[in-house]
C-alpha cells in the first residue's frame, strides 16, 4: 500500500479533532452534571428547611415535639416522590415520609451528601444536622433541642438532562468535525498543489533537458524553497558528472584509438608481403611498444576510476599511520634519473615528521606525478623545490615549486581535468596521457585534502597540497 502525505495529514487532523471533540463532550457533560447537581443540592436544602419548619415544640411535662404533616413541600421530581426523615436529639425519630424505607442504612461520618438506589430509582441524599426548632414555646420546662434532617431526591431527571446535554454536545462536535474535515481536505489539497507542480517539473528533467523550471508558487512556499534549491543543485552536479563522464568516454576512446590504429597498421604492413626476419622483428617490437603504451593508458584509467570511487565513499580500506616526509623522499628517488637526464636537481625541506593515516603508494603516486611535471617543464640546471610543512593545529602542506615557463591563465582552471593537455605537442612527445594531475587530484580529495595550482608565465608554477592532519593521526 502506497503512503501519502495528504492521507497522513488528514488522518492526523481527524485524530486530533476527534480527541478534541471527545474532550469537549466529557468536559461539557461533567460541567453540566455538577451544575445540575449543585442546583439539586440547593433545592434539597430548601426543602429540608421547609420540613424543619413543620416541627413544633410544646411545653408540657415531657417537653415533646410533634410534626405538622399538613403542609409538606411538593417533591422536586413530580414523577417520583422525595424521601425525608426527621430526628430530634432527645426525642428520636419525629416524622418521615410515607415511602420512607425503614431498612435504609444511613452512612455515618462527616460526609453530608451521598447516593443510593431504592426500588430501582437512583437518589441523591442530603443530611442537615444541628437544625434548630423554629416553632417553640419557651418557659420553665423548655429544654432546647436540635434536629437532624435526612432528605433525598431522585436523580432520574438530572441524568436525563445530562444525557441530553451530552448528546447535543456530541452531535454539535461531530457536525463541527465534519465541517472541519471538509475544509481541511480542501486546504490540504490546495497547499499540496505546489508540491505536485514541483514533481511534474521534475519529471520533465532528462539527459537532454537538465533545467528544472520552478513555478512561482513553489518559490513562495517556505518549506519547499530549500527542497527546490537542493534539487537544482543536485541536477547541476548530476549534469556536470554526466558531462564529465561523456567527455571522459570520448577522450578515452580517442586515446585508445591512436595506439590501436598504429598497432593495426603495423600488423597489416607485416602481412602485406614477405619480409625478412629483421623486418618482422622490428615490426613486432614496434607493436609491443604500442601495446605497452596502450597497457599503460588502461592502468592509468583504472587507477583514476579507483581513486574517484574511493573519494566518493565507494571503497573503504584499513590504513596505517605513515610519515609524509618518507613518501616524498621515495617519490624523489623515483624521479632522480629523470631529473639527472634533464640536469635538474630536487631539493626537499621539512620542519619535522608529519604522521598521516594513508596508503604510502597513493601519496607516492601523487608526489611522483607532481614532480614529473615540475621536472619536465623546468629548464636545465634549475632546481625543483619540495617543502613539507605542518602548521600547529592546521593541515599539513606539501608544495612543489618549479621555475619553468608557467601555465597560461586560460589553461590554469583546466589542468586537473581528465585528458586535458595545455601543450599537446610536447605532451605527445613526452608520452603523457593528460591523466596524471586528474589522478593526483582524485587521490588527494579521497583523503579529505585539497590541491591547487598557482602559476606565472615565465616564472614557474607552484602546486600546493593540503592534507587534514590531526592529533589522532
Amino acid at each position: 500500500m502506497r503512503d501519502s502525505i495528504q492521507r497522513r495529514l488528514i488522518t492526523t487532523m481527524v485524530l486530533f479533532q476527534s480527541l478534541l471533540t471527545i474532550g469537549l463532550v466529557l468536559v461539557g457533560v461533567s460541567d453540566t452534571f455538577w451544575r445540575l447537581l449543585s442546583t439539586l443540592d440547593t433545592s434539597m436544602q430548601a426543602h429540608a428547611m421547609s420540613v424543619a419548619a413543620l416541627v413544633r415544640y410544646t411545653e408540657d411535662a415531657t417537653g415533646n415535639v410533634y410534626f405538622d404533616n399538613t403542609l409538606l413541600p411538593s417533591s422536586i421530581d413530580p414523577n417520583h416522590p422525595d424521601l425525608f426523615a426527621v430526628w430530634a436529639d432527645r426525642s428520636g425519630l419525629i416524622a418521615h415520609s410515607e415511602n420512607w424505607p425503614k431498612e435504609l442504612e444511613i452512612p455515618s461520618g462527616p460526609d453530608h451528601h451521598w447516593n443510593f438506589d431504592w426500588n430501582n430509582v437512583p437518589y441523591h441524599a442530603l443530611r442537615a444536622t444541628h437544625v434548630p426548632i423554629l416553632d417553640r414555646e419557651e418557659g420553665k420546662a423548655f429544654r432546647p433541642q436540635t434536629l437532624t434532617i435526612f432528605y433525598a431526591a431522585p436523580t432520574i431527571r438530572l441524568r436525563m438532562q445530562v444525557r441530553r446535554a451530552g448528546a447535543f454536545i456530541a452531535l454539535a462536535g461531530l457536525l463541527l468535525l465534519g465541517i472541519t474535515v471538509l475544509l481541511a481536505l480542501r486546504g490540504i489539497r490546495r497547499d499540496l498543489r505546489p508540491l505536485q507542480n514541483l514533481a511534474q517539473q521534475a519529471e520533465r528533467v532528462s539527459a537532454q533537458n537538465w533545467e528544472l523550471r520552478l513555478p512561482e508558487e513553489v518559490s513562495q512556499v517556505e518549506e519547499l524553497r530549500p527542497v527546490a534549491q537542493s534539487m537544482k543543485q543536485m541536477l547541476e552536479r548530476l549534469q556536470r558528472s554526466f558531462e564529465q563522464q561523456r567527455q571522459f568516454l570520448g577522450n578515452a576512446a580517442h586515446e585508445l584509438k591512436t595506439p590501436v590504429a598504429v598497432l593495426k597498421s603495423t600488423l597489416q604492413s607485416l602481412v602485406q608481403r614477405e619480409r625478412t626476419s629483421e623486418e618482422y622483428r622490428a615490426g613486432i617490437e614496434g607493436g609491443l611498444e604500442d601495446l605497452e603504451r596502450l597497457e599503460q593508458l588502461l592502468q592509468w584509467m583504472l587507477r583514476l576510476a579507483r581513486a574517484e570511487q574511493w573519494a566518493h565513499g565507494a571503497l573503504r580500506r584499513d590504513l596505517d599511520v605513515i610519515d609524509i616526509n618518507a613518501t616524498c623522499e621515495e617519490a624523489i628517488e623515483r624521479m632522480r634519473s629523470l631529473a639527472q637526464s634533464r640536469k635538474t636537481s630536487i631539493r626537499l625541506s621539512t620542519n619535522g615528521p608529519v604522521p598521516f593515516r594513508a596508503d604510502p603508494e597513493d601519496l607516492q603516486l601523487v608526489w611522483a606525478n607532481l614532480l614529473e611535471n615540475a621536472v619536465r617543464y623546468s629548464p636545465e640546471g634549475s632546481t625543483v623545490e619540495v617543502a613539507v610543512m605542518r602548521n600547529h593545529g592546521g593541515p599539513a602542506q606539501v608544495t612543489f615549486q618549479d621555475h619553468g615557463p608557467g601555465i597560461p591563465p586560460q589553461d590554469l582552471p583546466h589542468i586537473f581535468a581528465r585528458f586535458y593537455r595545455g601543450d599537446r605537442s610536447r605532451t605527445r612527445a613526452t608520452g603523457g596521457f593528460g591523466l596524471g594531475l586528474a589522478i593526483a587530484k582524485a587521490l588527494v580529495e579521497a583523503y579529505g585534502g585539497t590541491i591547487a595550482a598557482e602559476s606565472q608565465v615565465g616564472r614557474g608554477t607552484r602546486m600546493t597540497v593540503e592534507l587534514p592532519v590531526s592529533s589522532r593521526n
